[in-house]
């Protein structure tokens, strides 16, 4: 069965599954799209000429006529579980018939997480879904069947960014206003925060967005003007610290509940855009109140295609679970040759590239098939020596980012722990750990933590070499690991792309595919 799965709405995303392996993920946002985009006419057309033949499910994950949940729904819409959130009919597809099928969003990220997961028999589990809109718990039985358990937060996504809004002067006024980027920037954010117990003026600001009906549809920032936050300014110590506890007040209201209520010690599976926060992520992972803790790489919305195609796989087989790569996206394309007056291209070799890095160069690596989900994960990254704040520095600069946000490390899984204690074994980049060392100041955030991404041979056969090259030149498998995209963009999947970002922002070199290009000496 080939089924062919699209996400409308903010980022778009098809997919295709065939007999239980995934074909291919493909996300609007990338190849230097703009982040969080919608399916393109030109996604369509790429997603079509990976396919061989005519599709027998074409899955249509449910969504909303317009920007925000309380809209008219489109197919299934976005909410539910129960009766009503899956449709199944008979259609045409290019004058061919065709099962149309289609599921909510809401099951969509249920899925993700439950077809990704590990494969287990005979098993129930737990699921958390956590996004900017929906909080809820959910038991899936041996089947694969879901109940739905609590609503605990309505628009916990929303409600955790809406803190870095309100202390931002430069986010607007008016009702409906959101951004999706403001949720990543305050995680950073919160290990700056001072110890201390919870003020009154802080338990206010928090306790009125935590109970505020619609977060993003129906309040306008100046309605805090009475906060001690409003303008203060994200790099202030009183959003700092406001926003660790405004991090933990939501976190807590949801293990509170698994604490008294989720008492089976079944496995718990995490999706929504809120699996990508790594503290919280670490904090399940640590509660013990769960066999085990899976994320997907792709637990936001860019994941959610996966999820319906999922969904449409168990409804008509009976099987949720399929056979996936991380690297599942589109191969790197070389539209154009690097000018071999200004470029001197070469094979690759990684003791060589280990050696350029170690010197202090900053590269761009592309090679093979983009990854899933937002993170950076050694198929479309920028690459660095780890051991200097200036590294840090530089890299902000080349991504025009922040100077408050971390770099990652990327690091070979076999030697983590000489580095890093706490979560050692993240190959998709979702938890925080603790560095143990000084020497690793680039990827060193100032709490002293890192998300590090854990690399094998088996996994990622390239890297791993390159990390091993590395090793032996430095005495450590490490390297920082950041995304290759332009800001506002999705990753780079092209030549031209990529060399026009290197050269514009100050790149050392590349490795390309199977290449390794450096600008020759003026």
């Amino acid at each position: 069965m080939l089924i062919l799965s699209m996400k409308e709405g903010h980022d778009g995303g098809i997919v295709a599954i065939e007999d239980g392996k995934l074909l291919f993920a493909l996300e609007a946002e990338k190849d230097n799209w703009p982040r969080y985009d919608r399916i393109t006419g030109e996604l369509m057309v790429r997603a079509a000429g990976l396919l061989d033949r005519q599709p027998d499910v074409v899955a249509l994950g449910g969504w909303i006529k317009g920007e925000h949940a309380v809209e008219p729904p489109s197919r299934t819409g976005y909410y539910g579980v129960g009766p009503g959130s899956v449709s199944d009919e008979e259609g045409r597809f290019f004058g061919k018939p065709v099962r149309y099928f289609s599921s909510t969003h809401e099951r969509s990220h249920i899925y993700t997480s439950l077809g990704m997961a590990p494969a287990t028999t005979g098993q129930a589990h737990y699921a958390l879904v956590w996004e900017g809109t929906i909080g809820d718990f959910y038991r899936v039985d041996e089947r694969g069947r879901v109940t739905h358990l609590k609503h605990v937060l309505a628009d916990p996504g929303a409600k955790y960014a809406y803190l870095f809004a309100l202390a931002d002067p430069k986010f607007p006024l008016g009702k409906g206003h959101f951004r999706f980027n403001d949720a990543g920037k305050q995680m950073a954010l919160t290990a700056f925060a001072e110890d201390g117990p919870v003020t009154d003026a802080e338990r206010e600001t928090i306790r009125f967005i935590l109970e505020h009906d619609s977060i993003i549809m129906g309040l306008s920032k100046e309605e805090l003007a009475w906060s001690h936050l409003y303008n203060a300014g994200v790099e202030s110590q009183a959003y700092r610290d406001a926003a660790l506890k405004h991090s933990n007040a939501i976190y807590d209201m949801f293990y509170a509940y698994a604490e008294q209520h989720m008492t089976e010690g079944l496995p718990l599976q995490i999706s929504g855009g809120c699996g990508l926060n790594c503290d919280w992520n670490r904090r399940w992972r640590e509660s013990g109140l769960f066999a085990s803790v899976f994320v997907p790489p792709c637990p936001n919305d860019s994941g959610s295609a996966l999820g319906t195609a999922i969904d449409a796989q168990w409804h008509y087989t009976g099987q949720a679970t399929i056979e996936w790569d991380v690297y599942a996206g589109e191969t790197f394309v070389e539209d154009i040759e690097p000018d071999p007056a200004r470029y001197l291209v070469r094979p690759l070799a990684v003791e060589e590239v280990a050696r350029y890095i170690e010197r202090g160069n900053i590269i761009g690596w592309a090679r093979g098939r983009y990854e899933m989900g937002p993170r950076a994960l050694g198929n479309r990254s920028i690459l660095a020596a780890p051991f200097t704040a200036d590294t840090t520095a530089r890299l902000n600069k080349i991504k025009r980012r922040e100077g408050y946000r971390p770099i990652a490390p990327i690091a070979l899984e076999s030697d983590a722990h000489r580095w890093f204690t706490g979560s050692v074994q993240d190959p998709y980049m979702l938890y925080f750990n603790q560095v143990t060392t000084e020497e690793l100041k680039a990827v060193t955030h100032v709490d002293g933590s890192a998300r590090t991404q854990t690399v094998t041979h088996e996994r990622n056969p390239r890297i791993a070499e390159l990390l091993v090259a590395f090793r032996d030149i430095t005495g450590f498998s490490v390297l920082c690991n950041t995304s290759l995209n332009n800001n506002g963009r999705g990753f780079i999947n092209r030549t031209s792309d990529l060399l026009a970002y290197g050269e514009q922002h100050g790149l050392d070199g590349y490795v390309i595919n199977d290449t390794f290009v450096t600008p020759r000496s003026v």
